[in-house]
């Protein structure tokens, strides 16, 4: 499968661009924003992957492909990668890493082109747990979280606090993070679904069971963010 964003059209509009996370640092992303966009959906990549991730950018470009735009995130600043390559602590520090969703949230709003659309999230692995956080302490401002193959558990207390509609995809022979989110799906207070993707493993590399995941999570988006 070749990753994309977009459709023809769509990759035309794709930017780097960097979102500042203090006076000296900031953390680096791809948007994509295709003609007529109805609401954008801010990516939150698993441990140890990044905005160049194949899977979510394939995600992306469906989505685009259905008038959302789309941000693909860096959690991390380049210095911290480096740290992190060689202890693996800071892809697995919740809170850190949810408060980098919620500056590139802010920089969303305060983005001129950008600010007018409705905000999603969608979160793989560990980034699930942050996504789900950021959205529990921004509320409404938040429509819709889709996570895939996620570990909502490592989110903790703030799962009861999430107000925004939520879906949890995840792989049909994935056993222990199905349990896992089932138990996590008990305690979010909110509109919620879980989508059990028949045959397919953590990261959804069997043919056809990624496609499955963005026609789902297209799908979700839409109907909270897209209309």
């Amino acid at each position: 499968m070749e990753p994309r964003i977009g459709s023809t059209e769509s990759r035309q509009k794709i930017r780097e661009v960097e979102i500042p996370i203090d006076e000296k640092n900031s953390i680096k992303a791809y948007l994509c924003v295709p003609q007529g966009a109805k609401g954008i959906v801010l990516f939150v990549h698993g441990s140890g992957s990044s905005r160049f991730s194949s899977r979510n950018r394939y995600v992306a470009g469906v989505l685009n492909e259905s008038c959302l735009a789309t941000l693909l995130i860096d959690l991390l600043t380049a210095n911290e990668e480096v740290v992190d390559l060689q202890t693996r602590e800071l892809r697995f520090d919740i809170n850190l890493l949810t408060e980098r969703v919620m500056e590139a949230t802010r920089w969303l709003a305060m983005d001129k082109e950008l600010s007018g659309l409705k905000i999603g999230y969608f979160g793989a692995s560990t980034g699930a747990a942050a996504a789900l956080s950021a959205a529990a302490e921004l509320g409404e401002r938040i429509g819709a979280v889709v996570s895939r193959g996620g570990r909502p558990d490592l989110a903790g207390e703030k799962l009861s606090l999430v107000k925004t509609p939520t879906l949890l995809i995840v792989g049909g022979d994935d056993e222990l993070v199905i349990e896992m989110n089932k138990h996590s799906a008990e305690r979010l207070n909110c509109k919620k679904e879980i989508v059990i993707v028949p045959g397919a493993t953590h990261l959804f590399e069997e043919p056809g069971k990624l496609e499955r995941v963005a026609e789902v999570a297209t799908e979700w988006f839409v109907r909270y963010i897209g209309s």
